[in-house]
């Protein structure tokens, strides 16, 4: 029995363009959709990951022998050579899981939502990138609403670690606005 190649889509954007909001209508006309932020997090929670930190970085990310996430996440953004050595850990695995979850799935046609499609050098993999777009204002409020504990300070800071949304819509095979 001959396996039929699957067509795989990327939908990208940076944080508060709308791209969870955009999946969901793809998920409504029946094309499933990989949430690699999702998946990413279900990692930090597993042994290879969890040893991963212990033996790079010690205790400095666990809190009660916990990976803590927030200081991953600050540690992530705030130092580029830290968030370039996790992230190239961690991206491969997040590409296995994606693998793995394409193979299990019926339809021909498969969707990852991820918003660093582009910065960690995925476009080849990839049949068609969607990128969704919105201007900077209307991220910034959607992001404070989805987590008020952060500064507009935190948010800019977040927003710039992704390349600018310009560059994003250069790689798109398609651009929504959000």
């Amino acid at each position: 029995m001959r396996t039929q190649k699957k067509i795989k889509i990327a939908l990208t954007g940076g944080i508060g363009t709308g791209k969870t909001y955009v999946s969901k209508h793809f998920l409504d006309i029946g094309i499933p959709v990989f949430y690699a932020d999702d998946e990413a997090k279900k990692l930090y929670t597993s042994k290879i990951v969890l040893n991963f930190f212990a033996e790079k970085y010690g205790e400095r990310f666990f809190t009660n022998e916990k990976l803590d996430l927030s200081k991953v996440a600050h540690s992530i953004f705030a130092n580029p050579e830290n968030r370039k050595e996790i992230e190239s850990f961690i991206h491969p695995l997040v590409m296995q899981e994606f693998e793995e979850w394409t193979n299990k799935q019926s339809s021909s046609i498969v969707m990852m939502e991820s918003a660093i499609i582009i910065e960690v050098g995925l476009k080849t993999y990839f049949d068609k990138i969607i990128v969704v777009d919105a201007p900077l204002d209307i991220r910034i409020s959607r992001i404070k609403a989805r987590y008020p504990q952060l500064s507009e300070q935190d948010i800019l800071q977040r927003i710039n670690t992704q390349i600018p949304q310009e560059e994003k819509c250069k790689h798109a095979d398609i651009v929504i606005n959000g």
